[in-house]
């Protein structure tokens, strides 16, 4: 039960009503955005709702139990304050939302419809869509320690405790050609082995990627030339002469944790702990003569 001012209540008792839908949005970063599907900008509670946003939604539903209420939210890049690259560099991922219900003639009348976060993204040429969900999708997440062969943290992280800074673990190299915006043949590199950065990141520092990072799909060095492959697509055209860093990356199996990173005793998994195959198994019965396990 959503509980409504006595003006709003009257406004809609009325038959004839002014209203619309503004979302509030919040990055990961702390950056606030406003939008709404009036034809003008609206402001209320300290931020701005800007109307030529193209944003539309489909149907708001809610349900009683645990079920996750989810709605998709589908906007035109046409906002000075909502750019592409934004959304493909993944700062929207995970951004908090509301969905208010207003009265566009007196803003202070309005309902707080949904409040959740943002999902999947999907983008094309024209715009973007974008999954709404609901509070409870949180109660599908893993919560506390999972028990289980590979480390469950991130190589340099706090738990981790490896410092990617020294020079074992990231270098700097300059990008000398682009077969595709996915795969590029790099410099600088050379000293270190086959797939040291794979599963790691690079972090342009010149170019059109200025400060984009990317997880590394590939790493070769073959012949004298050292080839990278990410996972994703960058937000612009690499250029041939762009300057990165890349960190070292980990599988986070036990001996590459030893081996690699000499991090052993840190190390987040439990690798040995039995498998699958030991819970399927079963006694045998065999024979002194037939080499089988007696019971």
């Amino acid at each position: 039960m959503k509980s409504l001012s006595p003006a709003f209540q009257a406004h809609l008792d009325s038959g004839t009503t002014t209203l619309c839908h503004c979302w509030r949005l919040v990055r990961r970063d702390g950056t606030v955005f406003g939008f709404t599907d009036h034809d003008r900008d609206l402001s209320f509670a300290g931020t701005l709702f800007e109307a030529a946003a193209g944003f539309t939604a489909s149907a708001v539903s809610s349900s009683s139990g645990l079920t996750v209420d989810n709605l998709d939210v589908v906007g035109a890049l046409t906002s000075s304050r909502l750019e592409d690259g934004d959304l493909a560099a993944g700062l929207y991922d995970d951004a908090e939302i509301e969905i208010w219900r207003v009265n566009w003639q007196a803003s202070e009348q309005r309902v707080l419809m949904r409040k959740g976060k943002l999902g999947e993204i999907g983008r094309n040429s024209e715009g973007f869509t974008a999954e709404v969900r609901g509070l409870s999708h949180r109660l599908n997440q893993p919560t506390g320690r999972l028990f289980q062969y590979a480390c469950d943290a991130d190589v340099g992280d706090a738990r981790c405790g490896i410092s990617l800074a020294i020079g074992a673990f990231t270098g700097a190299g300059i990008v000398t050609e682009v077969t595709d915006n996915r795969e590029i043949i790099v410099s600088g590199l050379e000293s270190y082995a086959d797939t040291w950065f794979a599963r790691g990141f690079v972090t342009f520092t010149s170019g059109a990627n200025l400060s984009e990072t990317l997880e590394v799909k590939r790493h070769s060095n073959k012949a004298g030339s050292v080839v990278l492959e990410l996972w994703h697509t960058p937000t612009e055209t690499i250029e041939v002469g762009a300057s990165f860093t890349a960190r070292a990356g980990c599988d986070k199996q036990f001996a590459t944790c030893r081996d690699k990173f000499s991090n052993a005793q840190k190390f987040r998994g439990f690798p040995h702990i039995p498998g699958n195959d030991f819970a399927l198994s079963y006694p045998v019965r065999g024979g002194a003569n037939d080499g089988g396990s007696q019971v």
